[in-house]
């Protein structure tokens, strides 16, 4: 079965395995005793840390291990805050962060402090000039990911370092979906990562702390790793991320472009074979294994659901497959189409072969899953292939639309997406050029979808206001 979810994490390499097994025999005293069964462990943790270090492009005394990528994110921005709080309190994200980097700062805020989010383009990009105009005297930390988790686009570290360096001010970077393909390029001044994402074991994170930054571990003190992770090591899972860092980093050069050849293929084949679909994120300053589509008229958990009986496995940052039935922060930042939305992230030796069946598999998938839901016939694409099933029926009846003046009023509310775009477009075919559908939705990821829906068919997207219950939403038909 394909396995599409490289992203969220990668399958442990063997390189790992093999590291993970052999080290359970050596690794399991106290690296802080004497005796030789601790000098054994002590040798171990050592190695990792200096493989590691390399890796990441730091001083082996600067690099610390933590229990995961998210540990990783909170000790290093709680440490940094904490470290320059007599310089302000005030910290700058990006829009586009990690949510535990974005939790992180919400925790900062609740407690007194200040925080500035940058925008992004509709690329999931951030302007460097943007970053440095967020700079204050009283600013303590900035925090800028190296690429993002969900789109793929790479961000400008180098230049935002750059700024940051000239303010005086240290940058947090997130490099977990990163640092499997190369360091981290420019002055950063701390940083985290997570091995479960270039397939070490999960339960290891890095945290680098580059020396003269003035950092403070939270919580109570604890002597080991430099008191930034408190608590026993676990030297095998440890020796295992650094070995399979190591071997990633030998393979990279090639496998990034072999996977950057099949992701520029789904790019290409993706909006030939399926109707209506906006390719998402940076087309070519982004990671090379990561690709992020989203498609009009779809039920985005139905459509994993079936992608999944099909033997693929992807995700989603589809309101739909969301507990909270709002879109993800990322695409809600960068203002794209978010329903029927499936992130692509090929893990290393990814064949072509299972790319090619992938692209048919998911025309039929897709023409399924529009079929049910009641989509517009012009947005169905031609099936070239059987499935192994149907897609979920459509919750409910189709809306009603009300007459007035020539114009409509769509009543979506109490409906979910797609239901309120895909009455729109019914609607909208209904009355002549410079008529006005009023869409009236309670469902967050209509304020996306209907946007995006206008600029992808050229219709007039006139704006929104409150009404009881919801939103109303007015299109005008240019076409």
């Amino acid at each position: 079965m394909p396995y599409f979810d490289a992203a969220s994490s990668a399958p442990l390499h063997p390189v790992a395995r093999q590291a993970l097994q052999a080290s359970l025999d050596e690794g399991w005293a106290d690296p802080a005793r004497l005796y030789r069964e601790g000098r054994r462990a002590r040798l171990l943790l050592d190695a990792a840390r200096e493989a590691a270090a390399e890796a990441v492009g730091c001083r082996p005394d600067e690099l610390s291990f933590t229990g995961s990528g998210t540990q990783s994110v909170h000790s290093g921005i709680y440490g940094s805050l904490s470290g320059r709080r007599r310089v302000g309190r005030h910290l700058v994200v990006s829009s586009v962060e990690h949510s535990s980097v974005l939790h992180s700062a919400a925790s900062h805020e609740a407690a007194g402090g200040s925080l500035t989010e940058v925008a992004v383009d509709r690329t999931g990009r951030v302007s460097p000039e943007a970053y440095a105009a967020a700079l204050r005297p009283d600013t303590a930390l900035a925090a800028l990911q190296s690429a993002n988790h969900e789109v793929g686009t790479l961000q400008p570290v180098a230049e935002v370092a750059e700024l940051c360096r000239a303010a005086e001010v240290p940058l947090f970077v997130d490099a977990a979906q990163s640092l499997a393909w190369g360091p981290v390029e420019g002055a950063w001044s701390i940083l985290a990562a997570s091995a479960h994402k270039w397939g070490g074991p999960a339960g290891v994170g890095l945290l680098a702390v580059r020396k003269g930054v003035r950092f403070a571990p939270q919580g109570p003190p604890d002597e080991r790793e430099s008191g930034r992770a408190p608590g026993f090591e676990n030297i095998p899972a440890i020796v295992a991320a650094a070995a399979s860092l190591r071997a990633v980093r030998a393979e990279a050069e090639a496998e990034a472009a072999r996977l950057r050849d099949l992701v520029d293929l789904i790019r290409a084949r993706v909006v030939e074979v399926v109707p209506e679909v906006e390719v998402v994120g940076d087309p070519v300053r982004r990671l090379p294994h990561l690709v992020t589509f989203s498609c009009l008229y779809v039920d985005g958990e139905t459509l994993l659901h079936e992608l999944d009986r099909a033997e693929f496995s992807v995700s989603s940052g589809s309101s739909c497959t969301s507990s909270t039935l709002t879109p993800s922060h990322v695409l809600r930042a960068m203002g794209v189409l978010s329903e029927g939305n499936v992130r692509v992230s090929l893990p290393f030796g990814t064949p072509a072969e299972d790319v090619d069946r992938f692209l048919d598999v998911l025309t039929w998938v897709v023409t399924a899953v529009r079929t049910k839901l009641g989509a517009p016939a012009a947005a169905a694409g031609p099936v070239t292939a059987s499935g192994p099933g149907t897609a979920s029926e459509a919750a409910g009846a189709g809306a009603g639309a009300a007459a007035g003046n020539g114009d409509l009023t769509v009543d979506s509310l109490g409906r979910l997406c797609p239901i309120p775009v895909i009455e729109l477009a019914k609607a909208i075919g209904d009355l002549p050029v410079g008529g006005v559908v009023t869409v009236l939705a309670d469902d967050e990821a209509a304020r996306l979808d209907i946007p995006a829906w206008c600029e992808m068919r050229d219709q007039e997207y006139l704006g929104e206001h409150p009404v009881d219950g919801g939103t109303a939403y007015r299109v005008r038909r240019r076409s």
